[in-house]
């Protein structure tokens, strides 16, 4: 949100707020009773810190009062940190109705931030419990019948950039990962970065990975005659993401985390957080976003 003279607005009074050991219950776990409140570790000398904290004031101010931002200096307040046994920073907590609901660790990116919002009924403008109902799903449209319609568009329009990411998007749901490439690599500018050319990057991401990959029964045998080999479990699990099957997919980066967060210079967090780029179904997201944190805070 953006005031007259074109400068971000400043949060509303009591929206962003320090807070302490001393003070935790009253500016949180009691606060929290009333609309729910974000909790924000982070530290001055963290640089991903320096780069969520501003987005998350950001997005305390558009959002009008509809959650609350607490911060806490972990250098500061070290025995809280220790109380919430945070590992790494920046780590992001909700809590609503006095306990913790969910949370994150790392800089997720606005879009993402705004989806976990959403995710649990905080809207820009309104109190949580005034959000409403979402409404009915579309019935999903046939990939290949959406890429002959735009096929058609483009041709009918060349000169518009955005059908022709509309386009490499339907490839990509296809499989048609060359060509949907080709005409991400030659989008303007201005479109290079639109959340869903990021979003179609992470897919020919994964589909990259796959390249003289074995056959997904070959890696179930692997696996199945080691559970522990990771590698076979990364694989399969991208499989199943371009496949379609998102929460086997997960559930496989959520087995590797659960057995070695470090394994590869931390593939597994890394493998979940590019899935939860690629993932559409918010809900499931959601679960497996909980699911990461809490082995994370483990």
């Amino acid at each position: 949100m953006l005031q007259s003279d074109g400068a971000p607005a400043a949060a509303p009074q009591g929206v962003v707020k320090d807070t302490t050991t001393q003070t935790f219950v009253k500016d949180v776990i009691e606060e929290s009773k009333r609309q729910p409140v974000l909790v924000d570790f982070w530290a001055e000398w963290c640089g991903p810190c320096k780069q969520l904290g501003p987005i998350l004031e950001k997005l305390a101010a558009e959002y009008h009062g509809a959650f609350e931002l607490a911060k806490v200096d972990v250098e500061k307040e070290q025995q809280l940190a220790a109380a919430f046994q945070i590992q790494s920073i920046p780590t992001v907590m909700l809590v609503k109705d006095g306990q913790l609901v969910d949370g994150f660790p790392g800089a997720l990116p606005e879009t993402q931030l705004r989806e976990f919002l959403n995710h649990h009924g905080i809207q820009p403008g309104m109190p949580a419990e005034e959000v409403p109902a979402p409404e009915e799903a579309a019935a999903p449209v046939d990939p290949h019948a959406e890429v002959m319609r735009l096929r058609k568009a483009v041709e009918a329009e060349p000169e518009k950039a955005e059908l022709k990411l509309d386009l490499a998007l339907a490839l990509l749901a296809t499989g048609g990962a060359h060509e949907a490439e080709q005409l991400l690599e030659a989008l303007p500018a201005n479109l290079s970065t639109d959340d869903r050319a990021i979003k179609a990057r992470a897919r020919l991401g994964f589909a990259a990975l796959l390249k003289d990959a074995p056959p997904p029964e070959t890696l179930q045998a692997a696996i199945a005659a080691d559970p522990g080999d990771l590698r076979a479990r990364h694989l399969l699990g991208v499989q199943r993401i371009v496949a379609g099957d998102a929460e086997a997919g997960l559930e496989q980066f959520i087995e590797m985390l659960r057995r070695d967060r470090g394994f590869e210079d931390g593939l597994p967090k890394k493998a979940l957080i590019d899935a939860f780029r690629v993932v559409d179904d918010e809900d499931l997201v959601g679960r497996y976003r909980r699911k990461m944190s809490s082995l994370l805070l483990v």
